[in-house]
């Protein structure tokens, strides 16, 4: 994914921690995950923003992937469907969020068509690992 979509390799043996770290301690997120009969076929995770100014709770989602084969047939539709399911029926959530590519005309058309907005703000970083 990180290369499709970043042009990154990414350290096998850092994702691999990275993604046990986050399915050992629901504090920092979770998975949902996508299947066609046994075969996971997409999937994102959900991670969580402190609100002060709502006092709730911000969903991020982040690491959206669907297989090229399956792209275009509801997929992320019912994972992005699952989640506003989840952080309606939490009480705590305030909204939920999430990044794009700056050029992913085709992810942002999705996300538009799926009643999301583009926020006021722009996004700056300084990565200490992706540099």
């Amino acid at each position: 994914m990180a290369n499709e979509t970043e042009g990154r390799d990414l350290s096998h043996d850092r994702l691999d921690r990275g993604v046990r770290t986050l399915l050992g301690d629901p504090s920092k997120g979770f998975y949902i995950v996508a299947k066609v009969g046994a075969e996971a076929v997409g999937q994102l995770m959900v991670t969580f923003e402190w609100s002060d100014w709502r006092a709730g709770t911000f969903w991020w989602v982040q690491s959206v992937y669907v297989d090229t084969e399956f792209r275009r047939t509801g997929i992320y539709r019912a994972l992005y469907q699952r989640v506003l399911e989840m952080a309606k029926a939490d009480g705590g959530v305030c909204g939920v969020r999430l990044y794009v590519e700056r050029h992913n005309a085709v992810a942002q058309a999705t996300y538009a068509a799926l009643g999301m907005e583009r926020a006021a703000y722009e996004m700056f970083e300084l990565d200490f690992v992706g540099a």
